[in-house]
């Protein structure tokens, strides 16, 4: 029987910048990786090490110098911006260090401000609902109206995993995304990020510097100089 397909599949990804005296920086050398439907993969590195640049080239949210990114078997580097934007609004979540909420909404409307870009009427309309059920599951049924400053830091990061989940992506990217937040919290949303991997069946990439959150999904990689290896 036939290996099936990766949810993700990178072929030698290479990304270089030139530094402003000229000098040729590579971030990514030559970064091959494959990564299964429902994973929860961890990405371990110093700072510097390329952990980021790598998760914005996965995300669509730069693009590489050389080499190739599949989500589910499409080639995201031969798609023109408005085909990427789609792939990042529809098939792809984000959850940053910072939650980027917009203070002056609510948690419900914070939540809802993703599906404004979608064209697919079924995820748009069946939105509130699902917003609704998400934050209740993320321990915030009862803020829904309650604005970010409100909130600790830990519930305003949940409510931006409810944001980065509400279009039903199937590949979640999280970099950082207990950096900023005390242990209890951080270890609060590192369960939870576990649990929606298992019962939402989300493919889960996770950059982050802790040790902790890392070892609790079920591979772990580490970055250093650009190039990936087991740790």
């Amino acid at each position: 029987m036939a290996e099936p397909e990766p949810m993700l599949r990178l072929k030698e990804v290479s990304k270089r910048f030139a530094s402003p005296g000229g000098e040729v920086v590579h971030v990514l050398r030559e970064v091959s990786l494959d990564v299964a439907r429902g994973e929860a993969l961890a990405i371990i590195g110093p700072s510097g090490s390329g952990k980021t640049t790598l998760l914005n080239v996965i995300g669509t949210l730069d693009l590489p110098t050389s080499g190739s990114v599949l989500l589910e078997g499409e080639e995201l580097t031969r798609l023109n911006e408005a085909q990427l934007a789609e792939v990042r609004n529809r098939r792809i979540g984000f959850v940053f260090q910072a939650h980027h909420l917009l203070p002056q909404c609510t948690v419900l409307e914070n939540v809802l401000v993703p599906t404004l870009a979608t064209r697919n009427e079924v995820v748009r309309d069946g939105a509130p609902e699902r917003a609704k059920r998400l934050l209740e599951r993320v321990g915030l049924g009862g803020r829904l109206r309650h604005r970010p400053g409100q909130l600790s830091g830990g519930e305003r990061q949940r409510v931006a995993v409810v944001r980065a989940l509400i279009n039903e992506p199937r590949l979640l990217l999280a970099d950082e995304p207990t950096g900023a937040l005390d242990r209890v919290s951080a270890d609060n949303l590192g369960q939870l990020l576990v649990e929606l991997n298992r019962e939402l069946r989300l493919t889960l990439i996770v950059v982050t510097h802790s040790l902790e959150l890392a070892h609790r999904l079920e591979r772990v990689l580490e970055m250093r100089d650009g190039r990936l290896s087991p740790l």
